[in-house]
């Protein structure tokens, strides 16, 4: 492509007209475009305009160039770049391609033109394209930051109706709370006044009771025993001997007190105290006393002791496993009556086979309550509700409360672990020391049939298996861990009790 440089050389009007073209003059002969740099040629005026053909490298011309300028003063001198190596044509020839050159120079100046209009324009939808990018992000911008603010408003209300919430519930709570303590302190005015009452009631029942209950003098006791003959002696106990008597026309068993007893006079109180004021089917009746010689009268019960059946004493027959069974419900009901006791809870603290008497029917009776102890609400501790009496330990030391033996307090889960040892005995027959740790290793071990007291007769395994975790849960050395009486113990030891109905308790054919 060539490229047209206008030149304006000095004017010089002398020389404008007398100016000719050399002969031979080198011109390209082929061109592919002519630009205008500086001004726009005026294509009509030919004369006024010199043509210098210059090759690719214009320092081969230079001389060309001087020789132009320094002969051609005045006039317009335009380059012509020539791709193709220059050539020798005739001068004659020259205005032929003039117009050729001029058309394809005009031509190049239009072709840059367009090509910078275009380039333009594509820079120009680049722009626009890059605008609109900018104006949708911007747009996305603000629409975004509406919904926020549109959020930002919507939680500030929720929050706003929150905290008002809250306000209400704090109201609504502060109001229950006194409410609440008001409740307690009328609450706490009942129990008072009930207690109060069940207090006078107690009073006025022992009066009552009282009324069935005889005092006997020494020389009646002394002819109902025969000057207590040793033959109608049918027990000894740490309190004393017993005697079998008639008085007033009914059999009853006499305790009487021995000098050199561990018992004393507050022991034949305590249980005249209790007894007299209280009745059960399975608790053993309080007929008379005699205060001053510490004498006590039962009703007479002929199958001895249960300590005695267990060992069949005087080859009595053993238990069967259904009497077993019926024994310990009665027993666990006899405690549930004594534990839940009005207007004090009363724990027996003596609990043992051998002060479980059976009658004629082998209905079990629990006797000896002269080391029994009487509970109050003044007992329990600041942070429980367990009512408990701090005491030095009394009794047989295999059926006492490991926790009492340790700390003092006695409970009525104490009578609980003895009532679980007493179940252990009925179901193997063995020796209560240490029987809680050998039950355990042979049910761990599965060997808990062997174990069980063939003489009760064919044990149904399951129910002895029951009875079994039930009497080892009663053992638990954490009283806490012990079950409740009336929740777990008796509705268990009842339905077993009920699915046997009334099967010989003898056990005999």
């Amino acid at each position: 492509m060539a490229v047209v440089s206008p030149m304006p050389a000095t004017p010089h009007p002398q020389r404008a007209s007398s100016s000719r073209w050399p002969r031979d003059v080198e011109v390209p002969r082929m061109m592919s475009s002519i630009t205008e740099i500086v001004e726009e040629p005026n294509p009509n005026v030919v004369d006024d305009t010199i043509y210098v053909a210059v090759a690719k490298d214009v320092n081969d011309s230079k001389l060309n160039l001087i020789w132009a300028v320094n002969n051609f003063k005045g006039k317009k001198i335009r380059i012509l770049h020539v791709h193709v190596p220059a050539a020798l044509i005739r001068l004659s020839k020259f205005a032929t391609y003039v117009p050729i050159f001029l058309y394809i120079s005009d031509r190049g100046k239009y072709d840059i033109l367009y090509d910078q209009l275009e380039q333009d324009m594509a820079e120009a939808d680049n722009a626009n394209w890059v605008t609109f990018h900018e104006t949708i992000k911007r747009l996305k911008a603000e629409k975004e930051a509406i919904n926020a603010i549109r959020r930002k408003s919507s939680l500030e209300s929720q929050v706003s109706s929150t905290e008002l919430k809250v306000k209400e519930l704090e109201e609504k709570i502060l109001f229950a709370v006194d409410l609440l303590q008001n409740y307690k302190n009328e609450r706490d005015n009942a129990l008072r006044e009930v207690e109060e009452l069940r207090r006078k009631q107690g009073e006025s029942s022992g009066t009552h009771v009282l009324q069935f209950f005889s005092e006997f003098p020494f020389l009646e006791i002394q002819e109902a025993t025969s000057n207590f003959n040793p033959s109608l002696k049918i027990g000894e106990g740490g309190y004393g001997s017993i005697f079998k008597g008639i008085l007033r026309h009914t059999e009853v068993a006499i305790k009487v007190l021995h000098p050199d007893s561990r018992q004393g006079p507050s022991e034949f109180q305590q249980e005249v105290d209790v007894l007299s004021k209280i009745r059960h089917p399975n608790l053993i009746t309080l007929i008379g006393a005699c205060p001053k010689s510490c004498i006590l009268i039962y009703e007479y019960l002929p199958n001895g002791s249960l300590e005695d059946r267990l060992c069949c004493k005087d080859n009595t027959p053993p238990l069967s496993w259904q009497a077993r069974i019926r024994i310990a419900a009665e027993l666990c009901s006899a405690l549930i009556f004594l534990h839940s006791s009005k207007p004090h809870s009363i724990v027996h603290g003596d609990l043992k086979p051998s002060n479980v008497l059976l009658d004629a029917n082998l209905v079990s009776k629990l006797s000896d309550f002269g080391i029994c102890r009487i509970l109050s609400c003044c007992n329990s501790s600041s942070n429980s509700t367990t009512q408990f009496l701090i005491t030095e330990p009394k009794g047989t030391f295999a059926y006492m409360d490991p926790e009492f033996l340790a700390s003092r307090e006695l409970t009525t889960k104490s009578d609980v672990y003895a009532f679980g040892i007493i179940l252990l005995r009925l179901l193997t027959r063995g020796s209560a020391l240490g029987i809680a740790n050998n039950v355990k290793y042979a049910l761990d071990t599965g060997k808990l049939k062997s174990l069980l007291d063939p003489s009760a007769g064919d044990w149904p395994f399951v129910q002895a298996e029951q009875l079994t975790r039930l009497a080892l849960w009663c053992c638990e050395m954490n009283r806490k861990s012990r079950p409740d009486l009336c929740s777990d113990v008796w509705k268990m030891l009842e339905s077993m009790r009920a699915s046997f109905g009334g099967t010989n308790i003898f056990g005999l054919d």
